[in-house]
């Protein structure tokens, strides 16, 4: 290989590596200024993430902080929970548009709209946890305390929440759902890329079934009430993405046979 050709060789790694850089850029500054705004907030926020409680319980609870530094770690970790959040839309935008190049268009038109399904699906996911399971969950909680205090002689259990523990809870569960939420999407891009059919899916919706509850049985607190919350929806959305990639395969027969008939 000649020095001629090395350098034009070298010439389009040197223009990827800039492109790579840049988005890399942008997507650091925009999650540095939505972790700021986070931060800011934090407090608003925070107040937003207790609301279970009074909503489990049916009346005001305290929590506590046995750290020194417990409220500024929350306050930190809100602040890197919601300015990922904040600057997913602009750094998925940014990966998109580093691969784009390298894509045909219609792989292109074919990846965007899993850009709009993902952080959809997550928010589904992190709402359900919000409105229905941390409730249910708490109300569980405090009630084996209370049946703790009722069942020994002078027994007297005071359950009062780190307020650290608690967001930790909060964001696992929220992070956990609001990913497995993200099956519908996984599946139909696998479909769209032809590693599953339809019938591969509709052959194993039994093993779906089991997988599901696997994952709720290990995912959820530890109540039927919580299971069923996860295990429902959770294959609801498998069934969406069998529907999903039967439509999928069916749009792409019908180009096929129209490319075939075209003189």
């Amino acid at each position: 290989m000649s020095q001629e050709d090395i350098d034009q060789s070298e010439a389009p790694l040197l223009d990827h590596l800039m492109e790579l850089r840049q988005r890399l850029i942008y997507s650091v500054v925009g999650f540095v200024v939505a972790f700021i705004v986070s931060f800011y907030f934090s407090g608003a926020i925070l107040h937003y993430l207790i609301m279970p409680f009074k909503w489990g319980t049916g009346k005001d609870v305290s929590l506590i902080s046995i750290k020194l530094l417990g409220v500024f770690l929350v306050k930190l970790k809100i602040a890197m929970f919601g300015g990922l959040f904040v600057a997913f839309p602009l750094i998925a935008t940014q990966i998109y548009k580093f691969l784009a190049p390298g894509l045909y268009k219609h792989e292109r038109q074919a990846l965007a709209p899993y850009l709009v399904a993902t952080p959809f699906f997550f928010i589904m996911g992190a709402a359900l946890v919000y409105f229905m399971l941390l409730p249910v969950a708490i109300k569980f909680f405090f009630a084996l305390a209370a049946g703790a205090n009722d069942a020994g002689e002078g027994a007297s259990i005071t359950l009062m929440p780190d307020i650290e523990a608690y967001l930790d809870f909060v964001m696992a569960l929220m992070l956990a759902f609001g990913l497995t939420f993200q099956l519908p999407v996984v599946l139909t891009l696998l479909g769209h890329i032809g590693i599953v059919t339809h019938s591969m899916l509709t052959k194993g919706r039994r093993f779906a079934v089991v997988g599901v509850a696997a994952v709720a049985a290990v995912i959820t607190p530890p109540d039927p009430i919580s299971m069923l919350a996860m295990c429902i929806p959770l294959f609801g959305l498998y069934e969406v993405a069998v529907a999903a990639v039967w439509l999928l395969e069916r749009r792409r027969a019908k180009a096929s046979a129209a490319t075939d008939i075209a003189p």
